[in-house]
C-alpha cells in the first residue's frame, strides 16, 4: 500500500487507485448506518423533561451532524452528493422490509415478537413518501444552509459551531412541517402535534449539534491527517 493509495499488480501490470480520504470514508459508512435506523427508532416515543419527541431524531441529528462536518472538510458538492447517495440504503432497506413482512413467519418464533415486528418496522404507503421527500429536501437544506454561512471563499473554519447549529433548527424544522404535513393531514390534527416536535427538534438542536459538529470536525480533521 502507497501512501496515495492501493496498488494492486497483477503480472507486469499495475494500476494505482487514488487515496480517499479517511473522514469521508468513516462519515459515509456512519451515515448510510444512521439513515437506516432512523426509521427502526422512530416508532418511540422518548420523554425528555417535559418535552416529548420520537427517538429517530437522535440519528437524523447525526445525520445533519455528519453531513455539515463533510461539507466543511470535504465541500458542499460532496456533502449534497452523501445526502442523495442516502436514497439508496433508504430505498433498499424499505423493500427488505416489505419482502420480510410478506413472508410467513416461523412457527417456533416468539409469539409476542410476531405481533410487535410490524408495528416496529412497518410503514404506510403514506409515511414511507414523506419520509422520503421530507429526507431528501431537509438534509439537502441543511448542507446548503451551512455552506452558505460559511460566507466568501475561505469563510470555512469559521464558527463551525454556530453555522452547524442554525443549518440544524432550520432544516429540522422543515424536516418536521413536510413529514407530519404529508403523513397525517386529513387523517388527524396536525398543528399541536407539529408544534411540540419542533420545540423538542430546536431545542436539542441547540444544545447537541455545537458540540457534534465541533467533534466531527476535530475528528476528521484529525483522521485525514493520519
Amino acid at each position: 500500500m502507497t501512501a496515495r493509495g492501493i496498488s494492486l499488480a497483477s503480472g507486469a501490470m499495475t494500476t494505482d487507485l487514488p487515496a480517499f480520504p479517511r473522514s469521508l470514508f468513516i462519515f459515509s459508512v456512519l451515515y448510510g448506518g444512521m439513515v437506516c435506523i432512523a426509521g427502526v427508532l422512530g416508532v418511540k416515543q422518548v420523554a425528555l423533561g417535559p418535552l416529548a419527541v420520537e427517538a429517530g431524531i437522535f440519528a437524523f441529528l447525526l445525520l445533519v451532524v455528519i453531513s455539515s462536518a463533510i461539507s466543511e472538510l470535504h465541500g458542499q458538492k460532496t456533502a449534497t452528493f452523501l445526502v442523495r447517495l442516502g436514497f439508496i440504503p433508504l430505498l433498499v432497506s424499505a423493500a427488505l422490509i416489505q419482502l420480510v413482512l410478506a413472508l410467513p413467519h416461523d412457527p417456533g418464533m416468539y409469539p409476542p415478537a410476531v405481533d410487535a415486528f410490524p408495528v416496529v418496522v412497518g410503514q404506510g404507503a403514506r409515511m414511507m413518501m414523506a419520509g422520503l421527500i421530507s429526507y431528501g429536501i431537509s438534509q439537502t437544506l441543511n448542507v446548503l444552509i451551512f455552506a452558505r454561512l460559511a460566507g466568501p471563499v475561505g469563510g470555512e473554519g469559521r464558527l463551525v459551531w454556530l453555522r452547524g447549529m442554525i443549518a440544524s433548527i432550520v432544516s429540522q424544522v422543515i424536516d418536521t412541517v413536510l413529514f407530519i404535513t404529508i403523513s397525517f393531514l386529513g387523517a388527524r390534527p396536525i398543528v399541536e402535534l407539529m408544534a411540540g416536535q419542533m420545540l423538542t427538534k430546536v431545542v436539542l438542536s441547540v444544545v447537541l449539534v455545537p458540540f457534534a459538529i465541533t467533534f466531527f470536525v476535530r475528528l476528521g480533521r484529525r483522521l485525514d491527517r493520519v
